[in-house]
């Protein structure tokens, strides 16, 4: 490649990072929503100053109304209130669990990648063996052995979501691993683990960031399921899938005891999405 080549790529790419990239309408209501949510988990108190456990059976099922937004549920708790409280309680078991997932994933992924063929032989046919259960089937498998409880059904679903992220960070590491730099720094003499250290994880863990935007949303489906299910958080607990589990003795006589935190549950969902895919697409561009 000519100096005269060299030097366009580099003006090139040096306005691309300059310009201003117009945010799509779904990203912007994302990044809203997102923002909504972080303030509901960080200071729930901000958005709804009132008790998510107070009881006042004398307004029990109450539909939406002015006093109270969403509805009461059968033990006149405001479910408005207990909404906003449980996103804290349902971002913290989503970001654990995939922090769970992420962290088991890169030890596993930098094992099978790094360590040679046996090693990578074996890490492979252990991941082909968690890969034989669906995620969430090897998540209850896990409540089953250790009991229900929000702490097992988080490290649970961080279990199940591992498998995945190992893959992608062995494909990742190989990829970088015969790159030229890593190549030039070999014969420098740098050893294995400055290798590792300075030039393949750097170049390996950025592209995570987005599959940790996108696993965040699918943990919490996940741990709502679990909590739904009667394996995670327990009622009165302010929790988006214990709520809608309570919700579903009462669906035909209060829908909003489960359309509330259901939708909330989804708009979660879909936000992570659209974010991640976001970022993705920002970071090809780079």
């Amino acid at each position: 490649m000519s100096d005269l080549e060299v030097r366009a790529r580099l003006a090139t790419r040096a306005d691309r990072l300059g310009q201003p990239r117009r945010l799509g309408v779904a990203e912007s209501v994302a990044g809203m929503l997102a923002l909504l949510l972080l303030v509901s988990a960080l200071a729930p108190q901000l958005l709804a100053p009132g008790d998510p456990l107070g009881i006042d059976p004398l307004s029990a099922f109450e539909p939406p109304n002015l006093a109270h937004g969403f509805g009461t549920d059968e033990s006149g708790r405001d479910i408005y209130t207990r909404v906003v409280h449980g996103t804290q309680s349902s971002l913290l078991i989503g970001a654990a669990a995939t922090a769970i997932g992420l962290g088991l994933g890169i030890v596993l992924g930098t094992l099978a990648g790094m360590l040679g063929r046996v090693v990578d032989f074996t890490v492979n046919r252990f991941l082909e063996v968690l890969f034989a259960f669906p995620g969430l089937l090897l998540a209850l498998l896990f409540i089953v052995i250790f009991g229900p409880g929000v702490a097992t059904a988080t490290i649970a679903v961080g279990l199940s979501t591992a498998p995945g992220y190992a893959r992608i960070i062995r494909a990742q590491l190989i990829s970088v691993r015969s790159t030229a730099f890593v190549e030039a720094a070999t014969v420098l003499g740098r050893t294995r683990w400055q290798i590792l250290r300075r030039h393949i994880l750097p170049n390996t863990l950025a592209p995570l960031f987005v599959l940790a935007t996108l696993g965040i949303g699918q943990a919490i489906v996940w741990a709502a399921t679990l909590s739904y299910l009667g394996l995670g958080a327990e009622p009165p607990t302010a929790e988006w899938g214990a709520m809608l589990s309570a919700g579903r003795t009462y669906i035909t006589s209060a829908w909003w005891m489960s359309f509330f935190p259901g939708l909330f549950i989804v708009l979660t969902a879909v936000t992570a999405t659209v974010l991640g895919r976001g970022i993705d697409r920002r970071m090809r561009h780079l």
